[in-house]
This record gives structure tokens, C-alpha cells and sequence, in this order.
């Protein structure tokens, strides 16, 4: 079993960087498919494995690299490459938190106030909320709502954009 795995580290690691490469690339340059993201994340979390076996593998050639100073220099200037990135002022949880912001700020809203937003009227808003089983006034907030009707954000907002596309 140890062979198998001695035998496949470094091309897994080969068509694992590859995929990662690609990936990156296109997000960095906002293009392909939205599953560019997930399979960025996912398979360069997988390389991890091979990475630690090719390492486990060549263990002894790998530690005379530190022997000498291009291995030094390599690591000490990633460092300092990746430094800037973790210097950048972004708000804690960064768009993720963006995001979940504004939908708390449009959700507490009412359908009379939210209507514009989504290109509709209060009663169609009202209707759509109604159907997923939320009972809502026009004047009274859709969270609010959605939590007496025993409901979830997502419920909600799917809910909400199913009444836009309406």
C-alpha cells in the first residue's frame, strides 16, 4: 500500500497543481465557470495528502535543501511576499459578512419598504411570502415575519428573489 502511494504522490501532486493553477488564475481574473471556486478550495485542500507524502518520501533530499541558501531566501522572501495580504484592513468575515449584513437590513425591512428593491409592488412581496407560508402586513417586517412562520433566512430569501422573478 505504502508503494501505491509512493508511486502517485508526485503525479497527483502534478494534476492537483495544475487544476489549482488553472483555477486560481481564472478567479484572479474573474472568469469560468462558478464552480472554479468550489473546486479551487476543495482540490488544493486535497493536495495537502500528496504534498505530505511526497515530503514523507524525500524527506532526507528535502532537509539538505536547507542546507543551502536559495531554500532560505525562497521561504524568507514567500514570507514577506504574503505579509502584505494579512496587513490589508477588510471587516471581519469580509464579504461574507457584506453580504449577510445587507440581507439582515433588507429583510428587517417591510414589503412596503422592500418592494423597490426587487422591482415590485408590496402585494406581490406580500403574495410570494404568503405562498412559502409567512404571514406578513405590509407594514410589518419580513424577518419578524419569518420568524413567527418558523422560517430561515434562506427560506426567506428565496422566497423574496422567487417574487422578483415573478
Amino acid at each position: 500500500m505504502l508503494s501505491l502511494f509512493n508511486r502517485y504522490a508526485t503525479p497527483f501532486i502534478t494534476g492537483l497543481f495544475i487544476i489549482s493553477l488553472v483555477t486560481g488564475v481564472a478567479l484572479f481574473l474573474h472568469v469560468g465557470p462558478s464552480g472554479f471556486h468550489g473546486m479551487h478550495e476543495i482540490l488544493s485542500l486535497l493536495l495537502i495528502l500528496p504534498f505530505a507524502l511526497h515530503l514523507w518520501k524525500n524527506w532526507r533530499p528535502f532537509l539538505t535543501y536547507f542546507k543551502r541558501a536559495p531554500m532560505v531566501i525562497a521561504l524568507g522572501l514567500s514570507l514577506v511576499l504574503a505579509a502584505p495580504f494579512l496587513m490589508v484592513s477588510e471587516p471581519e468575515g469580509g464579504d461574507r459578512a457584506a453580504i449577510f449584513g445587507m440581507m439582515s437590513t433588507v429583510t428587517a425591512a417591510t414589503p412596503a419598504e422592500a418592494a423597490p428593491l426587487f422591482h415590485t409592488t408590496p402585494d406581490v412581496l406580500i403574495a410570494a411570502l404568503s405562498s412559502g407560508g409567512i404571514a406578513v402586513t405590509a407594514d410589518q417586517s419580513m424577518a419578524e415575519a419569518a420568524k413567527a412562520a418558523g422560517k430561515g433566512d434562506l427560506e426567506l430569501a428565496t422566497l423574496l428573489m422567487a417574487a422578483k422573478a415573478n
